[in-house]
């Protein structure tokens, strides 16, 4: 059977045609060590010698290890390139094995039959094209040897294609900043890059064939057991975070990612392990952390040295109340001493919540409460504040009783700072609304204001610590910046979230605070809000009591000692924890007003040794800047009955000695 078709010696024809295909079958042998351009090229001078065409094309799709490859083979005369150039044209994609197809190649004066195989499936890698002038061709023989060889082509392609991709993902493996390891399930290591070297300081050769317990220090070793046995589960490590140890011995923070590596058959035989130095982050997260603490620190000790001037300035404003004559001008003077000491005061305790909160130091005294009457004894306490800038308040409860499972205190706290920033930022006249409503298994408790408003970039920070919307001199009360951290802080402690809106600069904004609703107990009543209790009124002071005051503050214990002499008492001062143990033994009082921050013996060694020498036959009072849920307990450790934060109110002093029985 000759090569145009016609007829021929059978056995010589067969003979030739056998003698093609072995050649054929041969070729990725021969094209073992060629790259594609060679690969291309050789093709087509196979096909040519094999097929005797007029013309041969072959192409080489670029299948990610470089750009697509053209070789053309014609008869001399022949214009190479506006064959290629019509083939590209007419060339039909997407088929998925060979086709003969009639071409307008200007071959043989028009239209020419040509064989089009496509190497891989649907032309993936490319194809190889075979036309004749003359009649009869392609033959049957034609095409399928035109087959084998696309399949020989193919097969050497996809062995390029899988060699490009192995030396891609060598070249990164070896340029990675990272360590890249390979180990046994035994934990021997198989594999190590570059990265490795320079993390760790072994050499491939010192690392290879070693148990990774190399780079593990010892009290680290239980986690590699860990580590293998979720591994021969088949699990993924991500951004597992330890220490490591160099050759040099230095201890590194590395954060591991490790996946198990599977043979053929999906059985795990080993594993691959990236390791990053996180050493920097790390000493910039501590240090982040120390600048932190020492941050609350600062805000804890600022917080506990303002309460110290506070007590004597409100000692000195309650003895001008009862001594000085009836003055306008001396009332109105105690009215602006006592006003400025209340915000101070509140100043001072919103510092130290943030403190206390950031620090986690925060503890709640949940109870069930009616949140009505949380909201009318907080508005009751807010309202001088809203009448004085001229406010119109409006207050909307639902018509139901809803409970909750929060602190009294806190609740109102967050919604008298919720009230007041309000106030503050509205200009004089404006219009503040507190709404409350059931949502479902919740409440949602709104506070509008008309007042300046938030620029919509604001409205992410606002519950930033120090944050303030317009930190300008004409809005110099506008307070510290910490009122709506706080809020956001207790609302989250109690399981809610608090939402702030804003249209913009001059039109108002919205607080929106989400709380849960306690669940239905029977019979048990609801607390009474912060600040009141039934049937309790404040009590006039028994007069006659013996009363130590011990403060290293002159001022606060002398002035705190004229208004208890004032109120008919017989008192006694000292000014640091030795003298006041003295003077609990010489001038045996009733009751100790006791600070806690003494020089020479603190409060709570002072309170130990007087209750050791006096028993049950006193009462302790510690009177302090420290009011914390730990200073709380640690007083009752030592010995002391109740426990007052500076500045004290007198009238609560009054009120809690009424009820002493030394």
């Amino acid at each position: 059977m000759p090569r145009n078709g016609g007829r021929s010696d059978d056995g010589k024809e067969l003979e030739r045609y056998l003698r093609d295909l072995a050649a054929l079958t041969a070729l990725p042998a021969i094209w073992s060590t060629a790259d594609r351009p060679e690969i291309a090229e050789s093709l087509a001078d196979v096909l040519v010698k094999v097929l005797e065409p007029d013309f041969v094309y072959v192409r080489f799709e670029s299948f990610g290890i470089g750009d697509a490859l053209e070789v053309a083979r014609a008869g001399s005369g022949q214009d190479l390139a506006g064959l290629c150039g019509a083939l590209r044209a007419s060339l039909p994609t997407g088929t998925s094995g060979a086709a003969v197809v009639s071409l307008p190649l200007p071959l043989a004066g028009g239209l020419v039959q040509a064989a089009v195989t496509p190497i891989g499936y649907g032309c993936e890698f490319g194809a190889l094209v075979a036309a004749w002038g003359q009649p009869g061709c392609p033959s049957e023989e034609h095409r399928l040897l035109l087959s084998v060889t696309a399949n020989q082509a193919a097969f050497v392609v996809e062995r390029l294609r899988a060699e490009g991709a192995q030396a891609l993902f060598a070249a990164i493996v070896e340029s990675s900043e990272d360590a890249i390891i390979s180990k046994t399930l035994d934990g021997v290591i198989t594999s190590w890059n570059v990265g490795a070297e320079r993390l760790f300081g072994y050499a491939a050769e010192e690392a290879v064939g070693r148990s990774i317990t190399l780079i593990i220090p010892p009290e680290r070793g239980e986690e590699e057991r860990l580590v293998l046995e979720r591994l021969r589960r088949g699990e993924r490590i991500e951004h597992y975070e330890t220490i490591r140890r160099s050759k040099q011995g230095r201890l590194m923070d590395i954060s591991l990612t490790i996946s198990p590596i599977r043979d053929r058959s999906g059985r795990i035989i080993g594993a691959s392990k990236v390791a990053r130095d996180i050493t920097r982050r790390k000493e910039v997260e501590r240090a982040l952390e120390e600048a932190d603490r020492r941050k609350n620190e600062f805000l804890a000790i600022l917080s506990h040295e303002l309460r110290n001037p506070l007590a004597p300035i409100r000692n000195a404003a309650q003895i001008l109340r009862v001594t000085a004559p009836p003055l306008p001008e001396l009332q109105w003077a105690r009215d602006v001493i006592d006003r400025q000491v209340q915000q101070m005061t509140r100043l001072v305790d919103d510092l130290f919540d943030v403190s206390r909160i950031t620090r986690g130091k925060m503890v709640l005294r949940k109870r069930r409460v009616d949140l009505a009457a949380v909201v009318t004894t907080t508005v009751e306490a807010s309202r001088p504040t809203i009448e004085k800038r001229g406010h119109d308040l409006t207050v909307v409860l639902p018509p139901e009783s809803i409970h909750l499972e929060a602190d009294p205190t806190r609740l109102a706290q967050i919604l008298s700072n919720l009230l007041n920033n309000a106030a503050k930022y509205t200009d004089r006249g404006g219009r503040i609304a507190l709404t409350a409503e059931r949502n479902g298994d919740g409440v949602c408790i709104r506070v509008k204001d008309t007042g300046i408003g938030m620029p919509a970039e604001m409205l992410p920070r606002v519950f930033d610590m120090f944050t303030q919307v317009e930190p300008s001199l004409d809005r110099s009360q506008g307070g510290l910046g910490i009122g709506l951290t706080l809020v956001q802080r207790l609302v989250q402690l109690h399981g809610g979230a608090v939402e702030a809106h804003s249209d913009g600069l001059g039109m108002g904004s919205e607080f929106v605070v989400r709380l849960p609703i306690a669940r239905a107990r029977d019979g048990e009543k609801a607390a009474a809000p912060a600040g009141a209790r039934d049937g309790e009124k404040p009590v006039a002071l028994r007069a006659g009591y013996r009363i130590l005051v011990v403060d290293d503050n002159q001022d606060a214990a002398d002035s705190l000692a004229v208004l208890l002499r004032m109120s008919g008492n017989e008192v006694h001062t000292a000014r640091d924890g030795l003298e006041a143990v003295g003077a609990a033994a010489a001038f045996e009082p009733d009751v100790v007003l006791l600070d806690i921050g003494l020089p020479k013996l603190n409060g709570y060694e002072a309170a130990r040794r007087i209750r050791e020498e006096r028993g049950d036959g006193i009462v302790l009072i510690a009177l302090t800047g420290w009011g914390q849920e730990e200073h709380r307990r640690r007083s009752k450790e030592a010995g002391f009955d109740h426990h007052l934060t500076k500045p004290v109110e007198f009238e609560a002093l009054q009120q809690l000695l009424s009820k002493t029985n030394p």
